[in-house]
C-alpha cells in the first residue's frame, strides 16, 4: 500500500487499516489467508450510498431546471461502472489493489467492476475515517469535475440515441448493430456485438444480452468519436 495514493487523493488516513481494506479484492484472501483486514465489498456498499448522496444533493442544488427525470440520468452517467472505472485510471488506483494472481489476469470487463468498486470501497473508507465532509471533497474534486463534460456531450441520454443523433448528423446514416460473436450456456450467455456505420465496423461490445452488448458498442463508439473530436 503506497503513501503515494494518499496523496494523489489528498486524503491521509488516520486508520489505516480502512485503507488496506478498500484496497483488498475478496479473491487475495484466497492466496494470503493472514491477511489482517476483510475485503472491500461492505465498504464499497457504504460507498455506494455516500457517492449517490453527494452527486444528489449537488444535481438538486445546480440544476433546479431539471426535472427528476433528467438528473437521474445525470446522476447515472456520474455514477456507473465505466465512469468508476475512469475515475480509478485518474487517481492511478489499479497498482494499489490487493488481488490474486488470477484474478489479476480476469477480462476486460472483470476489470472495470474491480476498479469501479475499488472507487466506491475508497469513498467509504473516507467517510468512515474523516467523515462526509472528507468524502464529499473527494467526491468533489474526482468524479463531480465530469459534469461539465457529461452535460457537454449528452452522456444523459441513452448512448444509442446519442450515437443515432451525431452519425445521422455527421454521417448521414444511421448506426446498425449485427452479433457478431455468440458464446457459452443459455444461462450464461455472452454476446459480442459490432456498430456499423455503413459497411464500416466501428466498434464492437460485449454484454450478457444483446442489448447490453449494443450499450456498450454504443457506448465505445461515442467515446472514440469524442476522443477524436
Amino acid at each position: 500500500m503506497s503513501d503515494v495514493l494518499e496523496e494523489r487523493i489528498g486524503i491521509l488516513f488516520r486508520n489505516k487499516d480502512l485503507l488496506r481494506e478498500a484496497l483488498t479484492h475478496r479473491s487475495y484472501l484466497n492466496e494470503h489467508s493472514d491477511w489482517p483486514v476483510p475485503h472491500n465489498e461492505r465498504l464499497e456498499f457504504l460507498g455506494d450510498a455516500v457517492l449517490e448522496l453527494v452527486v444528489t444533493d449537488f444535481l438538486f442544488k445546480k440544476f433546479a431546471e431539471y426535472d427528476e427525470g433528467i438528473l437521474t440520468n445525470v446522476r447515472a452517467a456520474l455514477v456507473n461502472q465505466t465512469m468508476l472505472a475512469q475515475i480509478s485510471e485518474d487517481i492511478e488506483l489499479e497498482g494499489e489493489i490487493f488481488l490474486s494472481h488470477g484474478q489479476e489476469r480476469g477480462t476486460d470487463k472483470a476489470r472495470e467492476s474491480i476498479l469501479a468498486n475499488g472507487v466506491e470501497a475508497l469513498i467509504g473508507a473516507a467517510y468512515l475515517d474523516g467523515g462526509y465532509e472528507t468524502a464529499q471533497i473527494f467526491i468533489e474534486r474526482f468524479i463531480l469535475s465530469y459534469v461539465d463534460e457529461v452535460m457537454k456531450d449528452k452522456r444523459y441520454q441513452d448512448p444509442k440515441s446519442s450515437l443515432q443523433e451525431i452519425v445521422q448528423e455527421q454521417l448521414k446514416t444511421t448506426p446498425l448493430y449485427k452479433v457478431l460473436e455468440e458464446s457459452g450456456p443459455d444461462h450464461e450467455k455472452e454476446f459480442v456485438v459490432g456498430v456499423y456505420f455503413g459497411d464500416k465496423l466501428s466498434a464492437r461490445g460485449v454484454g450478457g444480452s444483446k442489448q447490453d452488448a449494443e450499450r456498450v458498442a454504443a457506448e465505445t463508439a461515442l467515446k472514440e468519436i469524442r476522443d477524436n473530436e
